[in-house]
This record gives structure tokens, sequence and C-alpha cells, in this order.
């Protein structure tokens, strides 16, 4: 039943940033997409690519810190309006494909309007859970996701998941929002912190032993604390950047 509650919480509050055009998350500040996507590693040629995708909603930039390459078929769990798979579309080229998930309709809309605005043949938006993803068993090359696997209910299921429809070659990274220290049960029940990415994060070695017990094995790339004053009041926590392999 919680689960389904926070679900419920999640798509109400990202449909809404779909269909108003609303750009950041609510525990942003002032700050605009452009400033908030500069801040956690997008260039802006990246930003000015595909503007209208570029909702300010992330914590990190799997695409750069991904080895995507000509040909790869790339699956962006938490797709939103197609930011990251408009800029990982440009690496795969017209040989490759990227796939987007979201269980937020209005988001799938607004994506694939995107899609024909900007005119990108190779890409695909689904509609779909990250925790059953619409994807066939081994058929991905490269995963990404950027501060959407905190908003899962059940995190071992996305990564059981995306362990699932990975080749055995293939690479997941994945940017997202850890805990450096526990919440309270008022901050795991405020609807605004769930939305705003903070609410349903995990502590980062909880995070990890999750990775873990799905079979992957992983690095962590980088720890970005500074991302806790910029964007989320202080609370104690840091946007986690890991690269996954099986």
């Amino acid at each position: 039943m919680k689960n389904k509650k926070t679900k419920e919480i999640v798509k109400k509050y990202y449909s809404k940033i779909a269909s108003n055009g609303t750009k950041s998350c609510s525990c942003s500040g002032n700050f605009d997409s452009g400033q908030i996507s500069k801040a956690i590693g997008y260039s802006n040629q990246d930003i000015n690519s595909v503007p209208d995708a570029n909702l300010g909603l992330g914590c990190g930039n799997p695409t750069a810190i991904g080895l995507i390459k000509e040909g790869d078929v790339v699956l962006d769990l938490g797709s939103g309006a197609g930011f990251d798979c408009f800029l990982a579309a440009k690496k795969v080229g017209i040989s490759g494909k990227v796939i987007g998930i979201d269980m937020t309709k209005e988001m799938i809309k607004k994506a694939s309007e995107n899609t024909q605005k900007y005119g990108y043949d190779n890409v695909e938006f689904r509609y779909g859970d990250i925790e059953k993803l619409p994807v066939d068993d081994e058929s991905i090359d490269i995963i990404i996701s950027n501060c959407v696997i905190n908003l899962a209910p059940d995190k071992l299921k996305v990564f059981k998941e995306a362990y699932r429809v990975l080749k055995k070659t293939g690479r997941m990274y994945v940017s997202d929002i850890v805990l450096l220290e526990e919440l309270t049960e008022e901050q795991r029940s405020d609807e605004d912190l769930v939305a705003g990415c903070v609410g349903g994060a995990l502590l980062k070695e909880d995070y990890l032993n999750i990775l873990r017990r799905a079979g992957f094995k992983y690095n962590v790339l980088s720890e970005n604390k500074d991302i806790s004053k910029t964007q989320y009041q202080g609370i104690p926590l840091e946007s986690l950047s890991v690269e996954i392999y099986k």
C-alpha cells in the first residue's frame, strides 16, 4: 500500500511538471534548469542542443560518464522529457538506438513531441515501470539513469530488472541521490521530499548493498556533496555516480 502511494505521489508531481512546463525539482531553491544542469556536469552545448527536453531534474550527467559508443543500444530508466536520451542518441548514431522508459504518460508525450521536433529517428520512448521493464532479456548495451531510482519504492526490483535486460558485457551508469544520515519519519512522509528525490532515498551503504544483492559489481566514480547545499537545503546527502557491471 505504501509503495502504491509513493508511485501515485511521484506520478502526480512529474505529470504536473510535464504538463505545465515547470522546471527543476521542489528542493532546488531559486536555481533554474540551466544553472542546475551546469552545476551537475552538462555543457552549454548539451543544454542548448535540446532545451525543451531539459527540465533540470537530474543530479549528475550519466551520458558524460557512460562509455557510450556508436551502434550501442542504450536504455534510460526514468527518461522524463528525453534530455539524456537525446544526448545519448548523438553518441550511438544511426546504427544505434536509445530507449527511454517512464511511468508518467505526460512525460512520454512530451518526450515523443521532442523526438519529432528535433528529428531523432534513433530514439523510442516506452510507457512503463522501471521495477518491471518492457524490455527483452540481455538486449541492452548501456543503461543510464539520472536521479530516478531513488523515487522507486522497490530499488532491488529495479536493479534486478536492470541485470535481466543488460548484456553480459554491458554497463550501467547511474547518478542518484543517497543519504549520508538517516531521515526522520516526518521527512520520509513529506510528499514534497518524496517527489523531490529525498524522501525515498537510501543511505549510501544500503544503496550499494542493493547493487550487490542484485548480482552487480560496481565502481564509485564520484560523490558530489556540494549538491546538498545548492539544491537540497543542506539535507545530509550526496549525488553518487556509479559504474555498474555484471
